[in-house]
């Protein structure tokens, strides 16, 4: 793979040859197709259980609860709504909802019900499944929307009446089988296949709409020659599957002969144990893993002598990392990747001849990219910084219900990242800046902006600005800078509090609160989190 200046320095990633997908009626039609292929090989393991799943199993489920939410009034454009930690339910659920030409919208489990009300009215779910872990939180929202008219649970019995439990569906006789279900035709290029959560540096977060076409194009690109293949090899992810990064890589594992060990969540001995039981040969990661590999000493007592290639994703991963991995377990192939929720996957990705260090790697096939100055608009040249820029049929179709939002960061097709970036001489890539202003707390998107209107709903606070501490192995932690409202008695420990009780645990203040007297703002009322950041640097800095 080769990239091009194309014109007037807009580079190209080289045409995607494979199509593969192209002659399937739509995503829910190709997904099913490729389960159906090699029926007694293992498809799916769970390793907090290890009971395995094979792909005859998997598509015997997918179809049955694909032809019950078709008979409770589910069709092509409704939305299903999926809460919980990965599981082989989470999964099946997710294709059902595909093989129906229905929009799967996957939400954090750890949301507050204050943020699953907001993130259910973006993408307003028929139907609505979920583990128990949430239950309490989804049944709130549920008796306060009424577009939500089914809740089932995972499970054999549901915790309540006012919901059903998923196998007392599936093996139920209210629904007789139907063995001759086949996926609808749909317009792939409109229909919303996903409808996945990403925060802005403006408030709450917003609804990402990817088609099937979006991820189709992903599919087919992954198919190309230079791609890392997953065929035939046991893939190991623990990233939750409510996030893009997660969702499409699970999407891609399923439409080839894989093994795909998953976690519901990150612990230690079984995240290790998975790797030496199952001879993992791939790992999806994301950096704090990452930093778990290099340095902690449980590490030493496994054999992870299998694992041969990690993709991290999400966050930047510093060389240090990569080389102290490397050194103490012999991976021989990591790969770094940049992409956005905006973009399906990634848009950048690093390959045996392109992985300079720093680098995010070159740009995968089908993908145009440009860098901007960010006060002129000109498109800059190699080696020059601006912001990166995309456009190809992997970028999303818009934020739902959000014409504003979408028109700001889409324009004549090109998607403004809002990252400062350059590519050099070999068109490979770096990431050196953002202009938005999002905290990376781990793989989390945490946006200043919400946890500031939380805070300025407490009413001991006057103002309140919060960014981001570095922090060598979560990435940033939210930091908040407070001002009391006057004589009123605050605590740091009563502030990070009301932040935990009333937002999901990415948000928590873990990089304290600092009481100041007044938050530095520009004329217009914009924080200048610049001169917050040099507080840190400089803690005796007045204000």
């Amino acid at each position: 793979m080769t990239s091009s200046i194309e014109s007037n320095n807009i580079i190209y990633g080289g045409e995607i040859t494979s199509k593969i997908t192209s002659t399937y009626r739509s995503l829910g039609h190709f997904l099913l197709e490729q389960i159906k292929k090699d029926g007694d090989f293992v498809m799916m393991t769970d390793a907090s259980t290890g009971n395995q799943y094979t792909r005859k199993y998997i598509h015997d489920r997918i179809i049955r609860l694909a032809y019950i939410l078709q008979k409770l009034g589910v069709k092509d454009g409704d939305v299903i709504g999926i809460c919980g930690e990965n599981s082989i339910d989470y999964a099946v659920v997710l294709y059902a909802a595909f093989a129906l030409g229905a929009t799967a919208a996957p939400f954090n489990a750890t949301y507050s019900e204050r943020e699953l009300e907001h993130a259910t009215n973006l993408s307003k779910p028929k139907v609505l499944f979920c583990s128990r872990s949430p239950f309490n939180k989804i049944l709130g929202v549920a008796k306060k929307n009424k577009y939500i008219q089914h809740v089932i649970v995972f499970g054999d019995v549901s915790p309540s009446s006012e919901a059903t439990a998923l196998e007392e569906l599936i093996k139920g006789k209210k629904f007789v089988s139907y063995p001759d279900f086949e996926a609808p035709a749909v317009n792939k290029c409109e229909n919303v296949a996903l409808i996945v959560c990403s925060s802005g540096t403006t408030g709450m977060p917003k609804g990402v709409q990817l088609t099937q076409m979006n991820i189709l194009n992903t599919l087919d690109a992954q198919f190309e020659p230079e791609a890392i293949s997953f065929s035939d090899i046991a893939v190991l992810s623990v990233i939750p599957w409510f996030h893009a990064f997660g969702c499409i890589t699970l999407v891609l594992t399923s439409c080839m002969n894989t093994n795909m060990v998953f976690l519901p969540k990150f612990e230690e001995r079984v995240f290790l144990g998975a790797i030496q039981k199952y001879k993992v040969v791939l790992a999806f990661m994301v950096p704090p893993l990452m930093v778990f590999l290099a340095k902690h000493p449980i590490v030493d007592k496994y054999d992870l002598s299998s694992l041969l290639v990690l993709v991290c994703g999400a966050a930047p991963l510093s060389k240090e990392t990569v080389d102290t991995i490397k050194a103490r377990i012999g991976v021989p192939i990591i790969r770094q990747g940049y992409g956005l929720s905006e973009s399906t996957l990634a848009v950048l990705v690093q390959s045996d001849t392109h992985c300079k260090p720093g680098s995010v790697g070159i740009l995968k096939r089908g993908i145009y990219a440009k860098v901007l100055d960010t006060d002129s608009g000109a498109i800059l040249g190699p080696n020059q910084r601006g912001e990166l820029c995309f456009k190809g049929e992997c970028i999303m179709k818009g934020y739902v219900g959000d014409k504003k939002s979408t028109q700001t960061i889409i324009k004549d097709g090109w998607l403004h990242t809002g990252d400062i970036g350059y590519f050099d001489d070999d068109f490979e890539f770096f990431i050196v800046d953002r202009i938005k202003e999002l905290i990376k707390y781990k793989a989390f998107q945490v946006p200043p902006a919400e946890i500031e209107a939380l805070l300025l709903t407490n009413p001991k606070i006057k103002d309140a600005a919060v960014i981001g501490k570095p922090d060598e192995e979560c990435g940033e932690l939210p930091m908040a800078f407070v001002v009391k409202q006057p004589n009123a008695q605050l605590t740091e420990d009563e502030v990070v509090k009301f932040v935990a009780d009333n937002a999901s645990p990415a948000k928590k203040l873990r990089g304290g609160v600092r009481f100041i007297d007044e938050i530095p703002k520009n004329p217009s009322g914009k924080i200048l989190r610049r001169v917050l950041r040099d507080m840190l640097v400089k803690p005796k800095s007045k204000l």
